[in-house]
């Protein structure tokens, strides 16, 4: 037997290999010789899986991705060794689709400190909690007696405060639309116990949203195709916020085939912003330089940290992929 047993694990350890390579895809350009404390120098971008429409919120979940595809209606659910992934929910925006919404999916996701699921649903227009037996709790469907237009994006503050944008993007006509209550796109705060408050009407198309790892700052990421940007807020002690401006201009990196405007963002341990933008996601240091580029290629929506945190794991037009780093993400 003792002669046997290499012969025997051989063949099992080569296809454990295959079944864990993944086929790589685009490229990491540096901008800066920080970048190198972040990702490696032989750092790769795998992809994981393919074959969606528009694939949003990539988040970790008891050790598997989940993700939107929001024109769909669907999320999607993927764990290591997979080629594919497989359908988690559906409909996952709260409701059937209907002509009267352009893309009537989910969108942003997150996790809370309990472990659960919250989705951010164009179709119900609605930030919802996903409950174990399946149910779908409605968190906030309005700001006073106002619908929300299709809540987009979200983050979890320590103390079980969300932040979450409100552009028209799930609306047909966004704007235009005949559904659309609210005269403005805004950024809102819901407390845990459960009251809604505006943070700010100012940003006309406000998407990707993200804390630093003190609270003490507000991320706000702004999809205006002539100006894609990133906006900075002071967190104030009761939760508001104060002194926005402009953090990071990503209007210069348009155009040379760089696709994607400023989408969803996420920030790691050390401050770092790895924001979705013109090229796919940026890297940015805390006082708003830029670093370099995960360049996938494609319009790239949004990231999120998972594994042990040190993954970030990427939605990039019709695909899922991820970038080993060298950084953790806040929460892990």
């Amino acid at each position: 037997m003792k002669r046997l047993l290499p012969f025997l694990l051989f063949p099992v350890l080569a296809i454990a290999a295959d079944e864990a390579a993944y086929p790589t895809m685009g490229k990491i350009t540096r901008a800066d010789p920080g970048l190198d404390k972040l990702i490696a120098k032989d750092a790769v971008i795998e992809k994981l899986a393919e074959g969606f429409k528009w694939a949003e919120g990539p988040v970790w979940k008891n050790g598997e991705v989940l993700f939107s595809d929001v024109p769909q209606n669907k999320i999607h659910r993927w764990k290591e060794g997979q080629k594919t992934a497989e359908v988690f929910l559906t409909p996952s925006g709260g409701i059937e689709s209907t002509p009267e919404f352009r893309e009537p999916g989910s969108n942003g996701l997150a996790v809370d400190a309990a472990s659960n699921l919250l989705i951010c649903q164009h179709g119900a227009r609605r930030v919802a909690r996903l409950e174990a037996d399946g149910r779908q709790t409605s968190l906030a469907d309005r700001v006073g007696d106002k619908r929300f237009n299709s809540p987009n994006d979200l983050v979890v503050a320590k103390n079980g405060d969300l932040y979450f944008t409100d552009p028209p993007y799930g609306l047909t006509g966004t704007d235009k639309s005949p559904l659309k209550e609210l005269p403005y796109n805004g950024v809102f705060r819901l407390t845990k116990a459960g009251v809604v408050s505006v943070v700010t009407k100012d940003v006309d198309w406000p998407n990707g949203i993200a804390l630093s790892p003190d609270e003490k700052r507000l991320y706000v990421a702004v999809s205006d195709g002539a100006k894609p940007r990133i906006m900075a807020f002071d967190v104030q002690q009761d939760g508001s916020v104060a002194n926005g401006g402009v953090f990071f201009d990503a209007e210069p990196l348009k155009g040379s085939g760089r696709h994607g405007s400023c989408d969803g963002l996420k920030v790691d341990q050390a401050g770092n912003i790895f924001a979705t933008g013109p090229g796919g996601v940026l890297i940015i240091s805390p006082e708003g330089k830029h670093l370099g580029t995960i360049e996938t290629g494609k319009a790239t929506a949004n990231c999120g940290w998972g594994d042990d945190g040190s993954t970030l794991y990427i939605t990039a037009q019709d695909t899922l992929c991820r970038v080993k780093t060298l950084t953790k993400g806040v929460g892990f």
